[in-house]
Order: C-alpha cells, then structure tokens, then sequence
C-alpha cells in the first residue's frame, strides 16, 4: 500500500468539474480522481478547517463509528475499473474487523474527518498516478475552489509565466477525461 496525503481540491477550468488530487507521501507522484462537487465541498470543508452549523453526512458517519465503539483504522483506494475508483474503510469493532466498500471521495471526506491514513493500493497508483511540480499544480487548467479565476492580462509579474511544455502533461489529462457528455464512464463519482 501507498500512503497519500490530499494535496488539494481543484476545479477544471475546462469544465467546473472537481478532482482531489492525492500526493504520495514520499515522492513527487500525485493521483488526481474525479469527484462530484457535494464531495469536494465535503473534503474541502476539512482541508480548510470549516465547521459547518450542522453535521455534514460524513460527519453523522464519523460519529456513528464512534457511537458503536468502531475504529477507522485507515481507508485504501483498492481498485480502478475504466475511470472509476474503488475503496474500502477498513475499521475494527469490538465483534472484529470491519471493511466497508465505499466511493473513493467517500473514503477520503472519511478518514479526513476521522484523522486517519490514506492510502492508495500499488496498481492503482502505478495505472493512474502523474508526476509532476508544484509549479505545475497552479496552472490555468485548474484552480482551488476558493481561489478567484486569473484573466491572463492579470498575472503578476512576480509570478513565472507558464509553458506549453509545462501544461502539456495536465492538458493530456484533462482533455482524455473531459468526454463526460460523449462518455458516461468518464461522469464523477
């Protein structure tokens, strides 16, 4: 297994869809999944330290773990069918151990909350996964949810003009996953 960390929450600018983009905890590797909007408000809540005025469903779902004496123990992204990612919370209860088949934003919105290991199984990682910098995360491809769009003209001119060279990698990505209206297998999860 690979451990991750969320590294961020982006929204193509292509098509306002959402993806969570995992980094390997020791490396430069990253693996970005398509999620719903709901679900990346859901782990974006946690990313920002945001408490919501009344408990979101992965909040309840935390806090009925707790309520029947279950612990997390950690969650793992297991499995890639076409585009669609699986997962499992694996948890131990006092009658044993528990694994609960799970959507992956599910899974991460989960451990998230319950502050526990991510972590991603080696194939899916080695089919799925992209190396890139940091300098790439802040392309115009994508932008954090928060975060306002930047018209061209007003870049700052502290800031390092960004390359075709540099972009090619995402722009690859994007346009290879952002058929959702021709291809039902590419819609978030």
């Amino acid at each position: 297994m690979i451990r991750v960390t969320v590294d961020s929450v982006r929204v193509s600018l292509l098509t306002q869809n959402r993806v969570v983009v995992l980094r390997e905890s020791d490396s430069r590797r990253y693996l970005p999944i398509w999620i719903g909007q709901f679900e990346a408000d859901a782990i974006s809540f946690v990313l920002q330290s945001l408490t919501p005025s009344r408990p979101m469903t992965h909040d309840l779902l935390n806090v009925v773990f707790q309520e029947l004496h279950a612990h997390i123990e950690h969650v793992i992204i297991n499995d890639i069918q076409d585009t669609t990612f699986y997962a499992r919370i694996v948890a131990t209860s006092p009658t044993g151990p528990i694994e609960i088949d799970a959507r992956s934003s599910d899974a991460i919105a989960l451990a998230l909350r319950a502050s526990v290991p991510i972590f991603v199984a080696p194939h899916v990682f080695d089919q799925s996964s992209v190396p890139f910098d940091t300098e790439e995360q802040d392309t115009p491809l994508f932008r954090s949810p928060g975060n306002a769009l930047r018209d061209e003209d007003s870049t700052p001119s502290n800031e390092p003009a960004t390359s075709d060279d540099t972009l090619s990698l995402f722009r690859d990505f994007i346009n290879s996953l952002d058929n959702d209206d021709e291809n039902p297998k590419n819609k978030p999860e």
